[in-house]
């Protein structure tokens, strides 16, 4: 398929647990928190099989590493909710692109505008651009500035113009944004 990208893979950190942590001594703290020293990763793993719980390397660049005893599949459980949580509230900002030429009517640059304004209203940034075939490019600084300048008059109250019209290659583009 044309045009699609394909989603990158989600790497999932994954923290060590139980016989995996490797290394002489760890700071170990309990389950409610409260620290109980420098110790080995055998006498760690054995505390935390005493209270049933696993023994969870919480920061291994730490030194000594840091371990913690917790119930590791509740704790990514919670992990996974808290990024799922983030992920709802990330809001995702698009460029929507509207195309034009330079003799494009007025009753379809109003209606063009429209859309525009649609865009704007989903907090979408626009992309406006004006496409010049053959000999229209004599009218790149004339007609194509004005009815870049038309629209961006147009859409005063609802956006702001985040990039002027400048020319590259046979098209004028310009960006506008939403007012915040």
């Amino acid at each position: 398929m044309k045009g699609r990208r394909k989603e990158p893979e989600k790497k999932e950190v994954r923290a060590r647990t139980n016989q995996q942590i490797r290394c002489d001594e760890v700071r170990l703290i309990d389950e409610d928190g409260a620290q109980l020293g420098l110790m080995t990763p055998r006498e760690a793993l054995m505390k935390a099989e005493e209270s049933g719980l696993d023994l969870v390397e919480v920061s291994p660049t730490a030194k000594p590493p840091v371990c913690r005893i917790m119930d590791y599949g509740k704790y990514r459980y919670e992990l996974s909710k808290k990024q799922q949580d983030a992920k709802k509230k990330q809001a995702v900002v698009e460029v929507k692109e509207i195309k034009l030429r330079p003799k494009t009517e007025k009753h379809d640059l109003d209606f063009k505008i429209k859309n525009i304004k649609k865009f704007l209203d989903q907090n979408n940034k626009v992309k406006v651009t004006l496409r010049f075939r053959g000999r229209e490019i004599v009218y790149a600084d004339t007609l194509g500035v004005e009815v870049l300048n038309r629209i961006a008059q147009e859409l005063t109250e609802v956006a702001t113009v985040l990039q002027p019209p400048q020319m590259e290659g046979r098209q004028m583009t310009m960006l506008v944004g939403p007012n915040k």
